[in-house]
């Protein structure tokens, strides 16, 4: 039961980021946002959503997993209802805020779930696999169910489907056992809660700006120095005088954890932005409609969850996580250099169908290993800031990899011209194929086989690595 509360909570968050996109001309044309609203129908989500993982997953250290669970559902729920009701762009731009809010305690809260709940090896293994699996086809399903729902009922129900599920989720959440965790310390880090909220929308303010504007906008400039200062200003916080960090600085001792999450970061800002990218390539390029470009992300879809669920975990119990890691990021690397090859004669099956191949097993791959490293030998009370780590981390990495490939490549969205766009997004594949390779290059530092079950801490509470 744990494993799958944890799962249909992750579920949520994840359909929320993607299932959206799909209805934005829907809801453009009935509520007239403009191009300024229609971004920030986006945008609201992935500000409160990024700024606020950290302290939500401290929050579920601190006052127990199963309230902020429920809280994270009500608030996702809560702003479902107002969104779908909308009359106006500023309402349906609050309610997205909210939904960001609500998925920002949620996320590092399911993870929370399952490291503090299910013991390290192979079961744990097993249940991170099937929750990173869900995190990788949540966001594909999302695209599909999105076009389906527009389609057939109204962009409403985009808002309005996350309901049932959160109140699923919290009758989980109610009835599972051992989802309070560990609330032994119940001072709140109030400066490092704020300094980091403020930091981390400062920096995604400023990706997201530098997407739309460039990197040379006033308003990027600005936002990412403001970034930089507050940032500078948390490490200080943390360090010196916090007595119970929002992020403990005994998690970066931890090597895996640490090198980990450096992993995440690059993985999240190459197998990311490839969804926007693969989405505008399949409709520019092949001309496909927003229903068949759901169902052109099936492939992607069914091999995550094979390679992610049933593959890995097998694997990991033979072959060194590390190896995985390097392994997974070639792999995808290579996929991306395929899709890169993409012409406008090219069709679905040439074009799409065996990169797709390459990229899902890949990513299947490296995932779950690498999440299993960044939450090694990790203190049961920073169960939660770990988790909020690991989430910030990819979530930075995505809206930074996403902004940097924008503004280098440029593609133009309305261009009938297909050779154009497939030169474009190429391009655009190439400069992912280099990430996922320096993703393969920062995962040899990862911790040998061996290492991981030995990482932990010691009997003073302070983090240690010590090698195999």
């Amino acid at each position: 039961m744990l494993v799958l509360l944890a799962c249909v909570g992750q579920f949520l968050v994840v359909l929320d980021v993607s299932i959206v996109n799909v209805a934005l001309p829907s809801m453009d044309a009935a509520l007239n946002l403009g191009p300024a609203g229609t971004q920030w129908v986006v945008n609201a989500y992935v500000l409160l959503f990024a700024g606020l993982l950290l302290v939500g997953g401290r929050l579920a250290d601190l006052v127990g997993v199963r309230r902020v669970l429920l809280t994270g559902l009500a608030l996702v729920a809560g702003a479902s209802l107002l969104g779908g009701t909308a009359t106006d762009a500023a309402t349906l731009i609050v309610a997205r805020a909210g939904q960001g809010l609500g998925a920002a305690l949620l996320a590092p809260a399911t993870m929370t779930l399952l490291t503090t709940t299910v013991p390290e090896g192979t079961r744990r293994h097993r249940a991170l696999a099937v929750w990173t699996a869900v995190g990788l086809t949540g966001g594909t399903l999302g695209n599909l169910l999105g076009g389906v729902i527009t389609e057939y009922l109204t962009w409403r129900w985009v808002l309005f489907v996350n309901v049932p599920l959160a109140v699923v989720a919290g009758l989980l959440a109610v009835r599972a056992p051992g989802t309070d965790g560990v609330t032994r310390r119940r001072s709140v880090d109030l400066p490092g809660a704020v300094l980091a909220t403020v930091g981390l929308v400062s920096l995604t303010f400023g990706v997201v700006t530098a997407g739309t504007h460039g990197w040379r906008a006033p308003t990027t400039w600005a936002a990412l120095i403001l970034a930089a200062a507050v940032f500078a200003a948390f490490v200080v916080v943390e360090w010196r005088w916090a007595p119970v960090p929002l992020l403990p600085p005994s998690l970066f001792r931890i090597r895996s954890v640490a090198r980990g999450n450096v992993v995440l970061l690059l993985a999240g800002a190459c197998l990311n932005p490839m969804w926007y990218f693969l989405t505008f390539a399949m409709q520019g390029v092949l001309g496909l409609g927003p229903l068949a470009t759901g169902f052109g992300f099936l492939p992607h879809t069914v091999l995550t969850i094979v390679v992610g669920v049933w593959l890995t975990p097998r694997l990991m119990r033979a072959v060194a996580h590390r190896t995985l890691v390097v392994a997974g990021a070639v792999v995808a690397a290579a996929g991306f250099v395929w899709q890169s090859g993409l012409t406008a004669d090219t069709g679905y099956l040439a074009g799409f169908l065996g990169p797709a191949i390459l990229i899902a097993l890949g990513g299947g791959l490296l995932n779950t290993p690498a999440t299993v490293l960044a939450t090694s030998g990790v203190d049961p009370r920073d169960a939660g800031a770990a988790s909020g780590l690991l989430n910030t981390a990819k979530q930075v990495g995505a809206a930074v990899g996403l902004a940097v490939l924008v503004t280098v490549v440029r593609p133009d969205a309305g261009s009938r011209d297909a050779d154009a766009l497939a030169d474009t997004y190429g391009l655009a594949f190439l400069a992912l194929a280099l990430v996922s390779a320096t993703t393969a290059v920062a995962a040899l530092l990862l911790p040998r086989s061996g290492e991981i079950s030995r990482v932990g801490t010691s009997p003073s509470g302070v983090a240690s690595d010590q090698p195999g």
